[in-house]
């Protein structure tokens, strides 16, 4: 059955075959830009409500809905083929700082409906097609990795506490009349796993394909993401979701991220879309690149083939999205590369099996059904000792293995990296040689 999102989907691959489409920019920017006071940031409705509201950007979807419709409207005017809603943080747990979890649903249906709103008043002014994306960014609590030193198998939420955060996230976007779904600035692999294994429980329920857009955050010059990974490992994590689109965003200017969105682009058989930040912050939180130079930088992203879809994160304004969409104008969009199927896994770093790798040693000691060692310590908590197990795998030869309880990861001495990094997979092996291709 085809499906209005469907032939959104359809509509927008074309149009990316004939361009470089073009993103909007930073939302939190232009609110900024406006000085909203507690007042303005509660409106009639929450006027006597008994916490500080001021600084939530996704309430005012709410309270000041027509500012929120008239920045959308600013960017697609500004050159913008595609939008995404104010709702990066409208998730049951980053709300509930605010008290604000029983809106949810309605903060992003609402959010929709004005991105949808002002793409329809756009498309009016200038005939151009325009395209609604809904925003889920990556929550406030990480799956990954423990708040607490101390305790290094704590976790402040779990995948189910995500997976369902994110599908009430979800139903309302699509309710609201988003076209495609954005899990975006992912810091934390497993988190937007729940997300996207929402999205597909919501499809089913549906009978809806719903095309999803993905875009990690490398989180400074290690060129990994906070969890750990590099991008090649990341998008070995996540394209069995068949992304629409994958890409970084934020934390980094064009000029750092640019080696990492060209590594995505050699392997990712999909479209691939990038909006770095204006630069990095300086000492006031305030970004420093013009709408020239920042253009300049992506302009280069399109003269090489790098990418698909270009946009702006922190710091950019409708000024800076107008400055990007004339600099990509001539180039032609990014090449899909054909990729030859073959075993591919992700730990912090990528696996891949060819012709020239045959063969590896997986560790299974740190198997409770396979190990009575290793049973016994684990039922007694003893995961000191169990770690102890997998490291004299892993410095045997073992070239994959499991984690424990979400401890810490298991490293020769030799290639223990410098800061402490969970792994967001478990990769589960076999005794018998794989197969050099799937």
């Amino acid at each position: 059955m085809t499906t209005p999102v469907s032939l959104k989907r359809i509509a927008l691959l074309a149009a990316a075959r004939e361009r470089i489409l073009v993103l909007d920019g930073a939302m939190g920017t232009m609110i900024q830009a406006l000085q909203l006071d507690e007042a303005a940031f509660r409106g009639t409705r929450f006027k006597d409500f008994h916490r500080d509201l001021r600084g939530n950007n996704d309430l005012l979807i709410l309270t000041q809905p027509q500012a929120i419709e008239d920045i959308h409207a600013a960017y697609l005017r500004a050159g913008a083929d595609i939008v995404a809603t104010n709702t990066f943080s409208s998730t049951s747990i980053a709300q509930a700082d605010y008290d604000l979890a029983d809106v949810v649903y309605e903060m992003n249906r609402e959010g929709a409906v004005l991105a949808r709103r002002a793409a329809a008043r756009v498309e009016t002014e200038d005939g151009k097609p325009r395209f609604v994306v809904g925003a889920l960014g990556p929550t406030n609590r990480t799956a990954s990795i423990s708040p607490d030193v101390a305790n290094p198998g704590y976790r402040a939420v779990t995948f189910d506490d995500l997976r369902e955060a994110y599908g009430e996230q979800a139903r309302g976007l699509l309710d609201g009349g988003v076209d495609f779904l954005l899990v975006e600035t992912i810091f934390d692999t497993l988190n937007a796993k729940a997300a996207l294994y929402a999205i597909s429980e919501l499809c089913e329920a549906r009978g809806l394909d719903v095309p999803v857009m993905i875009s990690g955050t490398i989180t400074d010059k290690s060129g990994r993401l906070l969890s750990g990974q590099l991008p090649e490992a990341f998008w070995h994590s996540v394209r069995h979701a068949r992304p629409m689109t994958i890409g970084f965003n934020c934390a980094l200017g064009a000029a750092d991220l640019r080696a990492h969105i060209a590594d995505i682009g050699r392997i990712a058989d999909t479209l691939v879309c990038a909006y770095p930040n204006a630069g990095l912050p300086n000492e006031f939180g305030q970004y420093d690149e013009s709408p020239d130079y920042m253009a300049r930088l992506i302009g280069e992203f399109a003269r090489d083939g790098l990418v698909n879809i270009v946009g702006g994160c922190c710091g950019t304004t409708p000024e800076h999205i107008a400055a990007i969409a004339a600099a990509v104008a001539p180039y032609r969009p990014r090449e899909i590369p054909g990729v030859e199927p073959r075993l591919r896994l992700s730990g912090l770093e990528p696996f891949e099996l060819t012709p020239a790798i045959p063969f590896v040693n997986v560790g299974e000691r740190t198997n409770v059904t396979g190990s009575a060692k290793f049973r016994k310590l684990i039922t007694a908590g003893d995961y000191a000792g169990a770690l102890a197990v997998a490291r004299e795998q892993v410095e045997n030869g073992a070239a994959w293995r499991t984690e424990v309880q979400n401890a810490a990861g298991v490293w020769p001495e030799s290639r223990r990296p410098e800061r402490s990094v969970m792994v967001p997979e478990i990769m589960i092996g076999s005794r018998r040689p794989p197969s050099a291709t799937r």
